[in-house]
């Protein structure tokens, strides 16, 4: 197993404690230059009323407390669904060097599915892996999708 495949099997656990939550299930580490979770998060919109509560916004904050910083510029963010446009801008801001992603994001991924806003003339450009564990985070997704109809 490579250490992105360590990295994104602990989004993977989030992700699963969202859906048990009845949260769409999408989990998000933030790991500093040393190799430390320093942020993690998984959705938390339904259960706090709110649309920014996704999983990176999440695991971005507590990462940015706990470096005492907005600039995450040594750090990469691991996710197991592509990153909508709200939460691709974050990585942006937060200057984070590197992106790891499992799943497209057929519907709403900024990224590359829908769109790249990584393309467009934006002061920072993360690195951008995607596909890791790509058929694991898929099927948290199809799960639970399938279980609500």
């Amino acid at each position: 197993m490579t250490v992105d495949e360590e990295y994104m099997t602990v989004c993977i656990e989030l992700a699963k404690k969202a859906a048990e939550k009845g949260e769409c299930p999408v989990g998000a580490i933030v790991i500093d230059k040393d190799g430390k979770i320093i942020g993690k998060g998984y959705n938390k919109r339904e259960a706090g009323f709110m649309p920014t509560a996704h999983a990176e916004i999440l695991a971005i904050e507590e990462a940015s407390r706990k470096m005492k910083s907005w600039r995450l510029s040594d750090c990469t963010l691991y996710v197991t669904l592509e990153p909508c446009p709200m939460c691709a801008g974050a990585i942006i801001n937060a200057r984070i060097k590197r992106l790891v992603y499992g799943a497209f994001d057929e519907k709403g991924g900024a990224c590359a599915s829908v769109m790249n806003i990584f393309e467009y003339p934006f002061n920072h450009k993360p690195l951008v892996r995607s596909r890791v564990l790509e058929n694991k985070c898929a099927e948290l997704l199809t799960d639970f999708f399938k279980g609500l109809r």
